[in-house]
């Protein structure tokens, strides 16, 4: 989710009554919370980019019988109901299907998230030295608090693709035993201007420079540092300066996700915006085995940048695997394609602001979600008058409301904060162009865009029950 920054007012109404999802728990129940948090603890701790989530949600759909869709068409195989087929878009986005009953043309039900994470990447022409330091030259993705990247030990992702054509993967800064870069900030004792700047001034975007060395290479030439800098990466990676013309390398926060709480009760790691929300999708994808309209997982790139490029959602890749399918299944029309998109239902799986006790005044305590009471449905979002908003029709709610209970999943609905205090947005506005009905429906998250992200294990949990219950139900 895109937040916008906010000023704040003082809360004068009062707080939101509901039951805590821990209380209802079981030991069993509870164990079974627990297990589920570890599984995601380590998929956001392996999984830091876009590309590397699309990698190892690929491999645990194969592991579920998922076929790959360029393969089916290619082979001219015919699908019916029960198969299970994936799209793969650019390694950067992806989409499950689990075949219905029903023929396509009535509708699906899709459940859909985002798997890129605000960050810094590296610029095409990074590495420069400066004083025989050697440093990354880098731009920012989505929106963050530049503040907040400073002085972290941060860790180096991606790829490199050389002229013929070989992918090279870079992962620095995770290993127990790698080293880890990071972005310096200045001393308290001369900061005393830097400390009078506005908070989105007091780190410029042009300032977030990694430093990566300073030994300089023996013999080397005028810039020895970076030049021993490159000899490093061409030993270990086989590149040279010229390979990051055609490189996505990202900096992220090093090291794993970690409980979070003495009683272990929540997840701090990096990306939980939206990875939470889309590996509770997939995982609740996989626990059907039938269906009878058309169950879909839709997890894409680009939504902290506007949803934009081949990869995002306002491309056509998801479209173009619906009529992919409908062929397979006995014959694509476009008016057919039109109705399966226009009959279908969705939750945009993102998460929501928690209300934070720290900063009381940005949130309307009756309407924002907290942690412990579940899935949070977000009827609309956007900014000051719901400005690119998506507003889910009362009727769909009313539907979503049944499942729930009728599942005895525990949720809460919540705006982003107080009227005129800020907004957000999602992906849900693009997919309503169709005609479908679509909500946001996610996970509270506290320090949203920030470095180190925190959920709640109950609120997760809840999430796969209700991303289930939508499935079953709607």
């Amino acid at each position: 989710m895109a937040e916008k920054q906010t000023e704040t007012a003082k809360d004068k109404k009062g707080t939101k009554p509901s039951k805590n999802a821990w209380l209802k728990y079981t030991k069993a129940e509870k164990k079974a919370v627990y297990d589920f948090a570890e599984g995601y603890r380590k998929f956001i701790s392996d999984c830091k980019t876009e590309r590397e989530c699309t990698e190892e949600i690929l491999r645990m759909a194969k592991a579920e019988g998922y076929i790959d869709l360029k393969e089916a068409v290619a082979e001219g195989k015919k699908l019916s109901a029960g198969d299970k087929v994936f799209v793969n878009c650019m390694g950067k986005a992806v989409a499950l299907f689990l075949l219905g009953t029903k023929p396509l043309e009535d509708g699906m039900k899709i459940l859909g998230a985002h798997i890129d994470s605000p960050r810094i990447d590296l610029k095409q022409v990074p590495l420069y030295e400066d004083t025989e330091m050697a440093l990354f030259d880098t731009h920012y993705y989505g929106g963050i608090k530049k503040y907040q990247w400073v002085t972290l030990p941060l860790a180096l992702h991606g790829v490199v693709v050389k002229k013929d054509g070989t992918v090279v993967k870079v992962v620095i800064g995770e290993a127990a035993d790698d080293p880890v870069v990071g972005i310096t900030d200045l001393l308290i004792h001369l900061s005393s201007k830097q400390m009078e700047k506005n908070a989105s001034k007091v780190i410029e975007g042009e300032d977030l420079n990694i430093l990566v060395g300073s030994i300089p290479l023996k013999d080397g030439e005028k810039e020895a540092v970076k030049e021993n800098i490159l000899a490093l990466l061409k030993e270990t990676y086989d590149i040279t300066e010229d390979d990051f013309v055609s490189a996505e390398i990202e900096a992220v926060p090093a090291g794993a996700a970690r409980d979070f709480g003495i009683d272990r009760s929540m997840v701090m790691g990096y990306g939980q915006d939206d990875r939470v929300c889309a590996y509770s999708s997939m995982k609740a994808m996989f626990e059907l085995k039938e269906i009878d309209r058309t169950a879909v997982c839709l997890l894409v790139d680009k939504e902290e940048v506007g949803s934009v490029g081949a990869t995002g959602m306002h491309s056509r890749f998801f479209e173009n695997a619906v009529a992919e399918i409908m062929e397979l299944c006995g014959g694509y029309s476009g008016l057919k394609l039109r109705r399966a998109l226009a009959n279908s239902q969705m939750l945009s799986s993102d998460v929501s602001a928690a209300y934070d006790p720290n900063y009381p005044a940005v949130s309307e305590k009756k309407n924002t979600a907290y942690f412990g009471k579940g899935l949070v449905f977000n009827k609309y979002t956007g900014s000051r008058g719901k400005s690119g908003s998506n507003d889910a029709n009362a009727e769909y709610m009313a539907r979503l409301r049944a499942a729930m209970e009728k599942h005895k999943v525990t949720f809460q609905t919540s705006e982003l904060g107080k009227v005129d205090e800020g907004g957000g947005g999602t992906i849900a506005y693009i997919m309503a162009n169709y005609g479908m009905e679509v909500i946001d429906s996610g996970v509270a998250v506290l320090n949203m865009h920030a470095p180190w992200e925190i959920t709640g294990k109950s609120d997760l949990y809840e999430a796969l029950r209700g991303y289930v219950a939508f499935l079953k139900e709607l």
